[in-house]
């Protein structure tokens, strides 16, 4: 599948999409290399299964992949330990994006305990501007988000252009069920972030996440309490 040209219509991005339901994710990620280039990354929160299962394919295709994730500064350890797995296992070295403020200077500016009065004002400065760095120069990115995770998410596309940070989004896994990615890392061996085995099914910061209940939605642990279901990144 091709793009009509370099700077795709939202038409062209639809077509495209469709033609990959179905597909399973290597086709998608082959396709957005060969398109794309050395000017598409891979987001990664090194939190979910999605993600797990789009670095050990992306790199299995393209072992020089761009990877880089958000290091808010309330990464779990677990997850910084899933990082350190990824470097030994794939040699790839993801690239932190960080906040312009610590939280000592942003709880100066903004009070103490942001992510409990303004949970959005947080989220803003703590992963939406640094995402926004990241993507600087890139014509396209990677990420995990899928239709199954919630209601914000059920109509994303395979491909699709982003509106918030003006370039094309590809979610290679957006079609995927949870147990079709659980097949995938148990079949490939492939290392995920070990508080998905303590009843987590949506991994963020340690202040903002808990672990979900039966029956609960998958990202039912992500600001419990509250009306608040996306940091900002995908809605």
């Amino acid at each position: 599948m091709a793009l009509v040209d370099s700077q795709p219509t939202e038409s062209d991005l639809r077509s495209v999409s469709q033609g990959f339901e179905g597909s399973h994710p290597e086709e998608v990620l082959r396709w957005t290399f060969a398109t794309f280039g050395d000017s598409v990354a891979l987001a990664s929160s090194f939190g979910g299964a999605s993600g797990a299962v789009l670095l050990d394919i992306a790199a299995k295709i393209n072992p020089s992949v761009k990877v880089f994730y958000l290091d808010t500064d309330f990464l779990f350890p677990e997850t910084h330990a899933l990082i350190q797995k990824t470097v030994e296992r794939y040699g790839i070295t993801p690239v932190a994006y960080r906040p312009e403020l610590t939280p000592e200077e942003q709880a100066a500016l903004h009070g103490q305990a942001l992510w409990t009065q303004d949970p959005d004002r947080c989220c803003e400065l703590r992963k939406v501007e640094p995402n926004a760095h990241a993507l600087a120069g890139l014509d396209a990115w990677i990420t995990g988000i899928r239709r199954d995770q919630g209601p914000t998410r059920s109509e994303v596309g395979i491909v699709e252009w982003d509106h918030k940070f003006k370039l094309v989004k590809v979610n290679p896994v957006a079609h995927w069920s949870k147990q079709q990615l659980w097949s995938y890392i148990f079949t490939n061996k492939v290392p995920y972030n070990a508080l998905l085995d303590q009843g987590y099914q949506s991994i963020g910061c340690t202040n903002c996440t808990r672990p979900t209940g039966a029956g609960e939605d998958e990202r039912a642990g992500r600001w419990s309490g509250r009306d608040k279901v996306e940091c900002g990144l995908h809605a």
